[in-house]
This record gives C-alpha cells, sequence and structure tokens, in this order.
C-alpha cells in the first residue's frame, strides 16, 4: 500500500513538472517567433522575464485548481484536453492581467499574448496524445477494454472495484459519485469522488464517461431508478455488482458486472439462508420432485443437486421440461445419481410404482396449475391436479413412510376469489390437517408471484417489449408481491429445515409492486422510453384476477421463526371425517364433469371462497386481511 501511494505521488510530482516547464519553453519559443527566431532585443529580455516570473505562479494554482496534475495520459479523451484549454486559457488571462498591472506590458509584443497560449496548448497536449498512441498501438486494447467508466458508491464494494478495474484494465474508472454528500472531494486510490446522483449527468458529459457502474449493493430502489432514467436519457448502458450471495458475501469482480435486472429494482433485502442446515438436512437423502421441470421445480431440483443427495428423483409430465433438467442436471453434476421420470402427479398407479422402487425420503409437491384466468375456464383440471393430484402424492408418501413432504403453495390460496387459489387453499388444509394422521411430516410454504417464473408477467412484459409493445396492464392500481425463483427456492428449502409438521411457512414478500410501475422499469431497463418508444395499455382485470394479493387469512395469526424472512401461519382445525368426505364429494363431482357443481363444492371446503366478490378495491383496514401480525 504505502510503495502503491508513493508510486502515485511520484507520477504526480513528474507530471506537475512537466507542465511547469512548458510554461517558459511555450513562451520563449513566441518570443521567438515574434522576431522571425532571431536574436531577442534587451528591451524584450526584460519583458520575457516579468512574464515568466508572473506566469510560473499563476500556472501553477491553475494547474493544482483544474487537477491537470491527476490526469492519467494513458486513457487521455476529449474532455481531459478541453480541461487542457480551459486552464490554459485561465492562466494566460491571469498572467496578462499581473503583467499589465505592474508593467503595462512594457517590452512585451501583443502578438506574444496570443502565440504563447497556442504553443503552451500544444506542449501540454501532444505528449499526452502521443503517450496514449503510442501505448494503444503497443499493448492493442480494443475501444471496450479502455472504456471510461463513472463509479455509483464510493463505499467498500467501490474500493474494491476500483482496485480489481486498476489490475484488469479493462475500464478507465474517471470519477465516484456517492449518495453520501460527505464525500463529496474525497478521493480512493487516486479517484475523487467528485458528486452525488444529481451531478450524474453533468459528471458524465464533463468525462466522457461511457458506462455508469453501480457499486452499492444495497442500492435504495428510488436511487436505482432515479439512475437507470439517467443512463437511458444519456444513451449509456448501466452495469452493476451482483448483488450479496445468499451467504451474505459481495461479490465485486469487474468481469461478473451485469446489466440491472428487475429484480433489483423491487429493493427487497437480501436473503441469508442457513446453507449448513439446509445441506445437513438434504446430505445423503433420496429427494423427489414433482413438477421437477417446471419454474420452481427446476430450480428446487438445481439447488438440491448441489447438496449431495443419495438421489434425486425428478416427476414431470412434460417431456421438454423433464429434458431440459435432465440436461442440466447431468452437464453440472456428474456424480449425482439422477432420476427422470415422464409421470403425471395424478396417475395412482405410476406413483405407487415410482415410491415403492425409488424410496424417497423427502418429498417437494411442486407440479400445480397456476394460471389464474385459464382455469376459470378449466375447472375440472385445476381440482384434479391441484387438489387430488396432492391428496395422491401425500398418500403414496403417507403409505411409504416418507420422512417429509413439502407443498409449494401461494399467495392466491388466501381468501380466493378464483379456482385456482381455491383448488391451492383445499390442498393446504388436506396437508395441514393429514399431518395428524402420519408419520410423515407435512409441511406448507406459501409466496406471491416469482420473477421469471413460467406464466408470470415479467415474461410477458419482457416479450412485448422486444416486439416493440404495446405493454398492456389490466388496471393501473394492480398490485402484487413479487421475489425472486432462487430466492423462493432457498426460502422453501429453509423452511423444509425448520419443519416439524403441519406448518404453513409464509415467505416474508416485502412490498407489494405496482404492476404499472413495474412496466415502466422493465421499458427502462431496455434502454427505451415509457409511452414514447413502448405505448402502456390497460386491458381490465381478467377472470378471477384481484387488484390485491394477501399473504394470509384473517384468522391466521402469524407468529415470528429463527429466520426473519419466514412466518408461520396458525393453525386451522377442522373435523377429518368431513373433509374426507367433502374431498370424495369433489372427486365424484370432477369425474362426471359436473363443472357448475365445482364452485359449490369448492366452497364447502373453503368457506372463504368466493368467486363473485368484488376484486376492486383493497382489504379494509379493520378488516384483518393482508396485515401481518406477529404472535409471540
Amino acid at each position: 500500500m504505502i510503495f502503491e501511494m508513493w508510486g502515485q505521488i511520484r507520477n504526480r510530482i513528474a507530471v506537475l513538472l512537466h507542465d511547469l516547464l512548458w510554461v517558459p519553453v511555450s513562451l520563449f519559443l513566441a518570443f521567438s517567433l515574434r522576431f522571425n527566431l532571431g536574436p531577442i532585443p534587451p528591451e524584450q529580455w526584460l519583458g520575457f522575464l516579468w512574464m515568466a516570473g508572473c506566469a510560473m505562479p499563476v500556472f501553477t494554482a491553475a494547474f493544482w485548481f483544474f487537477g491537470l496534475y491527476r490526469g492519467t495520459w494513458r486513457f487521455v479523451s476529449i474532455s481531459d484536453l478541453m480541461r487542457l484549454f480551459k486552464t490554459v486559457a485561465l492562466g494566460v488571462l491571469g498572467t496578462a492581467l499581473l503583467v499589465f498591472l505592474l508593467r503595462r506590458f512594457e517590452g512585451v509584443p501583443r502578438s506574444v499574448l496570443i502565440l504563447f497560449p497556442v504553443l503552451l496548448a500544444l506542449g501540454l497536449g501532444a505528449p499526452r496524445l502521443v503517450y496514449r498512441w503510442v501505448l494503444d498501438r503497443r499493448i492493442g486494447f480494443s475501444p471496450m477494454e479502455r472504456q471510461r467508466a463513472l463509479i455509483v458508491g464510493a463505499g467498500r464494494a467501490g474500493e474494491m472495484l476500483l482496485r480489481n478495474m486498476k489490475r484488469t484494465g479493462h475500464h478507465v474508472p474517471v470519477a465516484f459519485v456517492d449518495p453520501d454528500p460527505a464525500m463529496k472531494g474525497k478521493e480512493i486510490h487516486g479517484v475523487r469522488v467528485v458528486g452525488g446522483l444529481d451531478d450524474i449527468t453533468n459528471i458524465v458529459q464533463r468525462t466522457s464517461a461511457g458506462i455508469v457502474i453501480l457499486a452499492i449493493p444495497e442500492i435504495r430502489p428510488e436511487d436505482l431508478s432515479k439512475i437507470l432514467e439517467i443512463c437511458v436519457k444519456l444513451a449509456i448502458p448501466c452495469r452493476t455488482i451482483p448483488r450479496r450471495d445468499a451467504s451474505g458475501e459481495i461479490i465485486v469482480d469487474e468481469n461478473k458486472l451485469r446489466p440491472v435486472r428487475i429484480e433489483d429494482l423491487l429493493g427487497r433485502d437480501p436473503v441469508v439462508l442457513n446453507m449448513e442446515g439446509i445441506s445437513r438436512h438434504l446430505r445423503g437423502k433420496r429427494v423427489l420432485v414433482t413438477g421437477g421441470g417446471g419454474s420452481i421445480g427446476a430450480e428446487l431440483c438445481r439447488q438440491a443437486a448441489a447438496l449431495e443427495p443419495e438421489t434425486l428423483i425428478v416427476l414431470d409430465n412434460s417431456e421438454f421440461n423433464l429434458y431440459e433438467i435432465d440436461r442440466h442436471l447431468t452437464a453440472n453434476h456428474a456424480g449425482l445419481e439422477f432420476v427422470p421420470l415422464l409421470c403425471d402427479a395424478k396417475d395412482k398407479e405410476t406413483l405407487e410404482w415410482v415410491f415403492a422402487r425409488h424410496r424417497p425420503q423427502i418429498v417437494f409437491h411442486a407440479a400445480a396449475y397456476k394460471h389464474v384466468p385459464l382455469l376459470e375456464t378449466n375447472t375440472l383440471q385445476a381440482v384434479n391436479n391441484n387438489v387430488m393430484g396432492t391428496i395422491t402424492v401425500a398418500g403414496a408418501a403417507h403409505r411409504h413412510g416418507c420422512e417429509q413432504f413439502v407443498l409449494i403453495s401461494t399467495d392466491k390460496a388466501v381468501n380466493p376469489t378464483n379456482v385456482m387459489g381455491a383448488t391451492k387453499r383445499a390442498a393446504e388444509i388436506y396437508c395441514q390437517n393429514f399431518n395428524a394422521r402420519s408419520n410423515t411430516r407435512f409441511i406448507t410454504t406459501r409466496f406471491g408471484n416469482v420473477l421469471g417464473s413460467t406464466g408470470s408477467v415479467v415474461p410477458l412484459f419482457e416479450s412485448q417489449i422486444a416486439s416493440g409493445g404495446p405493454v398492456t396492464v389490466t388496471h393501473p392500481d394492480m398490485e402484487r408481491y413479487f421475489m425472486t425463483i432462487p430466492e423462493a427456492v432457498g426460502l422453501i428449502l429453509q423452511a423444509a429445515t425448520m419443519g416439524k409438521g403441519g406448518e404453513i411457512f409464509v415467505l416474508e414478500m416485502g412490498r407489494p409492486v405496482n404492476i404499472l410501475h413495474l412496466a415502466e422499469q422493465m421499458i427502462q431497463l431496455a434502454g427505451l422510453k415509457p409511452y414514447r418508444d413502448i405505448p402502456i395499455i390497460f386491458t381490465g382485470l381478467r377472470p378471477g384476477e384481484k387488484l390485491y394479493e394477501e399473504l394470509f387469512h384473517e384468522s391466521e395469526g402469524l407468529i415470528g421463526t429463527s429466520n426473519p424472512k419466514l412466518l408461520l401461519a396458525g393453525f386451522r382445525n377442522v373435523e377429518w371425517e368431513w373433509l374426507e368426505a367433502e374431498l370424495a364429494a369433489l372427486e365424484e363431482i370432477a369425474q362426471r364433469l359436473d363443472t357448475e357443481a365445482l364452485p359449490a363444492s369448492l366452497k364447502r371446503i373453503v368457506p372463504e371462497f368466493n368467486p363473485g366478490q368484488d376484486l376492486s378495491s383493497p382489504p379494509g383496514p379493520g378488516d384483518g386481511k393482508g396485515q401481518i401480525r406477529l404472535v409471540k
């Protein structure tokens, strides 16, 4: 560190001495040219000495004021040359004013005042340009490798990124900006903090920065949105360091910079998992994942495979999805015993064979239909898959002595106004109450929308933006809870580790996100302007949709757990014989294809199911819906 600091000081002194030497040299050349390179008369010699004596302190102050000594010759740019010309102009003006006050320009030809700044600008600028040209030809860096970068964030991550940049040389750090006003004026390894977020536009134009790099791991969503909007206006890319990983560590590597993603704009705190506990729970176990080729199921397989289970059995009824997860696991986990099975979760005979042959110890049940408007007109399939499929897999797990069964549920199961939510709530009720009648531990996890999952709004918006719009939003006030797929799956695994049986774990989703605002941000992420480049239109609520989702029912008092991202919903007990009879009636109605009787049968099992409810208003402040209440 000491040698590095000394090297920086030595380089700055050398640059300052070089620039100061050019002041008398340029002045002498100006006098010589005035007299056609002949002898300078004695009276003009005295004028030269007076002018040189005034110029040296004036230009020393000007060089210091404009920071000319801080410039990096290796990456000199147009903005550096403009700063140099301003320095020369101010220095010549100050020198001329001083000589006029002291000598009234006695012995100083007027042409010297014109020749001097021209020669000095050439003397200061030419060596810099030649130095850069020679190194560029010798090293052969591409334009991308020389890209000038403005770093946002002068904290620990910014300092680590700067050191990484200086080692690799792919980007040239020209300045820092930081939201903290106290940081302005400070220097980190020779790079100055020149302003705050509001100054980015001016700084980019002044420094000719070609990229803005974010080095604040937990930047506020409103600040990130502001920076993104500025970058769109300036037509320059915005990149960021990755967010904290599951262990809470910051990964700072110039080679791992990535574009800003929509999940960065959600402003969710990083989820820190007990990876040691999760690993102990799955290591050496036989794990079955139903729906293992879907968005959540596939990520479950990927994360579980990394925890060294004895066998990973993946069941899916989609040949393509099963092929995709098979390809991934085979390529990335060569030592894993992996069993891909093309099977429907409702197929009782095949499931019995699967459980008897492979004897899974832990079952993650992710197989489900989840598209709300589609299931409103496909109620039979929703009941058969989401309710009867869950009962079939849960029964097989019970009969074959599985240690644990984890049901993946949804926030739409709370006060459901659609068939999809009602079927998932019926599955929750069954698993919760079946737990007391089985040696298998039945656990439920409930969360909201998952970014990037099949059928979610984010891939739809991405497709619409790519095709030039319009982006379709159902209602300007619609809100949803969001989390990323890896985050959701990590918390599912954490819940499986903590669950004793019978619980519903509610994954803390943070604040709900306005869908219109989400669409606007995604358009900005694509480097476009909402309403100008991409229109947004409102299509109205679809069948079964709510404006606002809830994470728990009013009778479920949430209890905190050791992980602040996981909460426990209170248990709602029902009479088992009654539940079995109602489920048998529901199955009989589904088998005779009586779609008109299905909603009433579902409502008997899920009394809060209200398919005709007014969906245009949020839950009232006094009804307890959607309000998280921690029970101590």
